[in-house]
């Protein structure tokens, strides 16, 4: 059947394998050994604290308010081209958006869309209120139909709503 060498020249090879890959495994431990694995943080992830007061954040965003750039905010807003239009009585997926700054909540003339969270909340859209709406929709109005995940950066929404109370107001 088998002869001596050729079940000679199958172990030689199979231990040859399992040579090489235990030598690679030993090079890549010498290589990319991290010591101290789990004593020290690879990176930090700055969240923020409890502690922080409303009022602060309150301060913070009238300064950047007050030091916002209509202009970037006109770049800003292509993100909500695709569901809002500027022209008054414009609507498309989303409520027109002309002089939306202090208007009531839900209030776009002729538009239909209106989830049942955004009908009850009431109020009107006060910077303030804008600015917490567009960080995060659905946790400033929870059940809200608007889909948009939010602006992160507090100036790009700072920035958004400078441009927007220059739109028909």
């Amino acid at each position: 059947m088998f002869d001596t060498m050729t079940v000679t020249k199958a172990a030689a090879g199979l231990f040859g394998t399992f040579l090489v890959l235990l030598l690679s495994k030993w090079a890549a431990e010498v290589l990319y050994h991290a010591d101290g694995h789990g004593e020290t943080a690879s990176y930090i992830i700055e969240t923020e604290s409890a502690g922080e007061s409303a009022d602060a954040e309150e301060v913070v965003f009238e300064d950047l308010l007050a030091a916002a750039d209509p202009e970037k905010g006109a770049k800003v807003f292509r993100k909500c081209t695709a569901c809002h239009k500027l022209d008054d009585g414009a609507n498309g997926t989303g409520p027109y958006l002309y002089a939306v700054v202090d208007r009531p909540v839900a209030s776009a003339k002729g538009f239909t869309g209106y989830s049942a969270a955004m009908q009850a909340h009431g109020g009107n859209w006060t910077p303030e209120a804008l600015d917490a709406f567009l960080a995060k929709p659905s946790s400033y109005i929870s059940g809200t139909s608007m889909s948009f995940a939010g602006l992160k950066k507090p100036e790009d929404r700072a920035d958004l709503i400078a441009y927007l109370q220059t739109i028909g107001n």
